[in-house]
């Protein structure tokens, strides 16, 4: 039956409604910039829990066959027995709900609907075809509820107008084949084709729920619309657009409508438009959907066409199912969230496959990339699950800030890698952003340009590169054109060959000749970095070309491999200061030992003279922004468990971003509390820590510290 409606909310609220969908599950972010992530298969749940609820009703399913009306259409004219239906022409009315059984066929006429009863009206068509040369086939005037039932063993066909007469100039509804103000179902097994000669396939001004059936629809605009929604639950559905998008709610008025959702079925979309759009939200958590939009990734489309794979106005939602898009435009594209958390996406497209305006979270699911321009891309990306494939001909997972010059460090942009297996292959950046890229868990094999230098590479950040965990493997002509940063809990390698490397060439990394990364290059490099939990920060290790490699690999990068045969081209020594947390010990096959977590301390609560030195080091500045780096030294006796270092800015410079601390700031005062891992302070040993910040006028270096409120001399 009929939904009771919602009270309307702005679209611009939509904002606000993803950033509630977003953080409510994890509470408030321990950063400023973070967003809340959801974990891996709850964000589909979440995004349908968040929208207004469809109409469709098992009871809606079943009905009497005593209470079946029939109505049998004779080609000019129809007939029925029933008291709710009456016949001019070829202009069937019903005006009453309940259940009819429509047979035959009218040549030029059409099944009008206009009822005030609150009940369903169930139309059965038991091989029907119905054609109308000045209007839609089947017109849901008004009614509280319809349901177009496909008997099966059934072939139905609608078709409509080429050109539809209206009454007047102000009328422009109908406008599809199947056409209804109110609430539609389509349901049963049997066959429907729908021919939409002017606009539309098939349209519901209110909601528009597809339970079974095989449905064939050929449009002018779009293929199939729900304006207040679309859900798929079922069914084999085949949609061709001229113009238009091949599925689409498009309803602005309200953040918990617009929205699509495909739970089951097949659907083969082929739009010169987007594929599915949907004006706040398209969701997924089952069925195979294939889109080719725009004409596919080898297409031209004017400047100002829309021919994306899945469009949202706020938030798409992958939570299951198999989805393959070949677009001439984005594969996937929201306007401000997208979450990719469970199915598999087969995307290839002539721009980006899929973009995030704002967020991109990617928890479970397979995302194989085969074909564009940037792979991945969204202000904050964050990769906590799943398996990642990328090719690109630009840079396979980006991140920028829009407004922010590009080669300053954008204080909200990142790309964030805590899980997973990413494999990247970029034709500029395997991995690129304005922002800061912190690797913390997962696989990551990236493959920068094979031949450009100059700020391309393999991992390319304007901010630090931070290791705290995971296996990196990174290439290119560089593997790495951003600062990795001196704070890095985990180490890493670099070396660089004397020559190009071929494709498919073998290189391996070893402590002795115990191999701890064996990778089979999918293009040529000269350089390469490694970053793992075996490698030990100041040891030394051989680099070896040849031998063999074993297992399954991600991006090249293999479990397992062999310096038997293989020769040795040199050796690189393992980089990073050498803190309390990192490993000092463990054999290179071991990995070093967990971090050491520690209580944070008070503020104000460790009085005494504290023995340290503290060097602050603006190490980039710009127009209004620059990147600042503190490292306290303990100088003492004894070591520093848990720290809270204070300053004061002299000029209005204000934090707007810091790794491997917690800060706050009020006005002028900067209170840095240690990370978890690092609030152990040996005698003579250090912790460092980084930040980006604003500025106007002048950027004068503070002059006094305290650490957990005694003064420290400044280097």
């Amino acid at each position: 039956m009929r939904r009771t409606r919602k009270f309307a909310i702005p679209i611009a609220a939509a904002a606000i409604s993803v950033t509630a969908w977003m953080g409510a599950v994890t509470g408030a972010a321990a950063e400023t910039d973070d967003v809340g992530v959801l974990a891996a298969g709850d964000a589909a749940a979440a995004a349908i829990a968040a929208n207004a609820a469809d109409h469709d009703d098992p009871a809606d399913h079943s009905w009497n066959s005593a209470d079946v009306a029939a109505i049998t259409l004779t080609g000019s004219s129809a007939t029925s027995a029933s008291s709710d239906v009456s016949v001019s022409g070829g202009v069937v009315t019903i005006t009453g709900a309940g259940t009819y059984q429509l047979s035959g066929s009218l040549t030029n006429g059409q099944i009008v609907v206009n009822t005030t009863e609150s009940g369903i009206v169930r139309l059965i068509l038991n091989g029907v075809t119905i054609a109308n040369s000045t209007s839609s086939a089947i017109n849901v005037v008004d009614a509280g509820e319809v349901m177009v039932f496909l008997n099966a063993g059934t072939t139905n066909r609608l078709s409509d107008a080429t050109s539809y007469v209206y009454p007047d100039a102000s009328t422009d509804e109908p406008n599809a084949a199947l056409f209804s103000t109110a609430d539609l179902t389509i349901a049963g097994t049997g066959s429907l084709t729908v021919t939409g000669n002017a606009y539309d396939g098939i349209t519901s001004k209110d909601g528009l729920v597809i339970a079974a059936g095989t449905i064939t629809v050929t449009a002018v605009d779009e293929g199939i619309r729900g304006k207040d929604y679309l859900v798929v639950n079922g069914g084999t559905i085949t949609v061709t657009t001229r113009a238009g998008d091949g599925l689409k709610s498009d309803e602005d008025g309200d953040a918990t409508l617009g929205y699509v959702l495909l739970t089951n079925g097949t659907v083969n979309v082929t739009a010169a438009g987007d594929g599915v759009h949907g004006e706040t939200d398209v969701i997924t958590t089952g069925g195979t959907l294939t889109v080719r939009a725009g004409g596919g990734r080898t297409a031209t489309l004017p400047a100002d066409a829309s021919a994306k794979g899945l469009k949202a106005g706020v938030l798409i939602v992958t939570g299951g199912g198999q989805i393959t898009v070949d677009a001439a435009d984005d594969a996937l594209n929201s306007d401000i969230a997208i979450a990719i958390d469970g199915g598999t996406l087969t995307l290839a497209t002539a721009d980006d496959a899929v973009h995030g305006e704002t967020t991109l979270d990617v928890t479970a699911g397979t995302i194989n990339v085969t074909n564009s321009y940037e792979g991945l891309e969204a202000l904050k990306l964050t990769i906590s699950g799943g398996v990642v494939n990328v090719n690109s001909t630009d840079d396979g997972l980006n991140s920028a800030e829009e407004g922010v010059n590009e080669f300053a460090v954008a204080p909200n942009a990142f790309i964030r890698i805590t899980g997973g297996s990413v494999a990247t292959n970029g034709g500029t950046d395997a991995i690129d952003t304005n922002g800061t890229l912190t690797i913390s868990g997962g696989t990551v094999a990236a493959h920068g340009s094979a031949t450009r230098a100059g700020g391309e590479g393999g991992l390319d950040s304007n901010g630090p590169v931070t290791f705290t965990g995971g296996t990196t493997f990174a290439t290119g002509l560089t593997a790495v054109t951003g600062t990795i940063a001196n704070t890095s809990p985990q180490r890493w390698i670099t070396y660089r060959f004397a020559a190009t490397q071929a494709a498919n060439s073998i290189v391996q990394v070893a402590s002795g000749t115990t191999v701890i990364a064996a990778y089979r290059a999918t293009k040529a490099f000269q350089q390469i970095t490694l970053s793992s939990s075996q490698v030990i920060g100041g040891r030394s290790y051989n680099v070896y070309t040849g031998g063999s490699v074993s297992g399954t690999p991600v991006g090249g990068l293999y479990p397992g491999g062999s310096v038997t045969g293989a020769t040795l081209a040199g050796t690189a020594t393992a980089t990073g200061t050498s803190v309390t947390t990192g490993p000092t010990s463990a054999s290179p096959t071991t990995p070093g030992p967990a971090p050491t977590t520690v209580t944070p301390t008070t503020p104000g609560t460790t009085p005494g003279t504290a023995a340290c030195r503290v060097t602050y080091t603006i190490t980039s500045q710009w127009t209004g922004g620059f990147q600042g780096d503190v490292t306290i030294a303990n100088t003492g006796t004894t070591a520093v468990n848990g720290w809270t270092l204070r300053w004061s800015f002299a000029n209005g410079q204000l934090i707007n971003q810091a790794w491997n601390t917690t800060y706050t700031q009020s006005g002028a005062q900067v209170t840095a509390t240690n990370a978890g891992w690092n609030g152990t302070i040996a005698p003579n040993g250090t912790a460092a820590f980084g930040f980006t910040a604003s500025w106007t006028g002048t950027n004068a270096k503070p002059t006094a510290f305290t650490l957990n409120n005694a003064s420290c001399t400044v280097a």
